[in-house]
This record gives structure tokens, sequence and C-alpha cells, in this order.
């Protein structure tokens, strides 16, 4: 295989993954999430790194960068909602980046009608890296470069409504991690 096509067809692996994930994180919201969220722990080049699945009461979803407010660190905007909070981080490999991978699985997201953006940023725009990493997903791994963090929110509307968080950081090349995380509201 020639040098030149081994990276396209990665690329194309990575987009094929990303549209399997995108219907799979669809149908979370129609309640099956840890199954989902399972799915993507079947991408070649990512390792799980943590995971959970708990019930959570008036749980923050930050729609804003975050910022020192009054010597605090807070959400410039955000919502608290109740529900189960399906969390996944992985450490992406192989030379790929988890901005790729997370601008994939995005772009499949938006393909849906049931799915709407709340809030996105990207790089030094989001706030602190050090604060998403550690007081928002309580996951040290996650802080990087502040120019190389993504972040977006979306509401999958649906039987449960779900919200779907999504983090990308990159400390170097080789240490690249994503951050979902789904959030069935609870009625």
């Amino acid at each position: 295989m020639s040098t030149e096509k081994a990276p396209r067809q990665g690329l194309r692996i990575v987009v094929g993954i990303c549209s399997l994930l995108a219907a799979h994180l669809l149908l979370a919201a129609a309640g099956d999430a840890e199954v989902l969220l399972t799915k993507l722990d079947q991408y070649p080049h990512a390792r799980r790194i943590s995971f959970s699945s708990r019930d959570v009461i008036d749980h923050e979803i930050g729609l804003g960068a975050v910022q020192k407010i009054r010597g605090e660190w807070r959400f410039k905007n955000s919502e608290r909602l109740s529900g189960t909070l399906v969390s996944y981080t992985w450490q992406i490999v192989d030379g790929f980046t988890s901005a790729q991978v997370m601008k994939n699985l995005l772009e499949e997201i938006e393909r849906d009608e049931s799915a709407s953006l709340l809030f996105s940023c990207a790089g030094r725009a989001c706030g602190n890296g050090a604060e998403w990493a550690n007081r928002v997903f309580d996951e040290r791994v996650l802080y990087g470069r502040a120019d190389l963090q993504k972040y977006a929110v979306y509401t999958l509307k649906g039987d449960p409504e779900a919200r779907l968080v999504a983090f990308s950081s990159a400390r170097t090349k080789d240490r690249q991690y994503l951050r979902v995380e789904l959030l069935l509201v609870a009625n």
C-alpha cells in the first residue's frame, strides 16, 4: 500500500466509524444510552480510559465558556438537568487527532433532524483548559493546549430527550483525548 493511500484509507475508516457512532448516539436518545456508548469502544483508534453511568440531580451542562467570575470559575451560561449520565473518555491513538474524530462525529449528529446545537466553542474561546479537565469533567488527562480544545453541546429530541456533550483536547501528538457524555433527561 502506498504511503499516500494509507492516510486516505485511515480517514475513510474514521468517517465510517463516526457514521456508525452517530446512528447509535441518536438511538440513545430513545433510551438505550449504555449500549450505544459501548459501541464507541469498537473504534479501532481509541483506547477507553474511563467510563461511568450514574443518575444525576441538577447536573450542570455548560452553554458558554468557563470563566472566572467574581473569583469563582463557572460557565458563562449553563443549564441544570436531572437524569442518567453516561460518560466515556478515550485516548485517540495511531496518529489520529481527537479533533478529527470529534468533527466527524458531530457532522453525523448534525445530519439528524432531531439534533440541534445548543453551544460550541473552540480554542481559547472555550476558556481555561485546566478548568474543563478538573472541574467540569473531573478527568485530569483532558488538560491540554488551550488552542486545541473543542467543546459542543447538542439536544437530541426524543423520548427521553437527551443532551450530548463532546469535548476534545490535545496535549501532544500522542496525547489526544475525546470525552463524550450523554444525559438522558428525566421527565
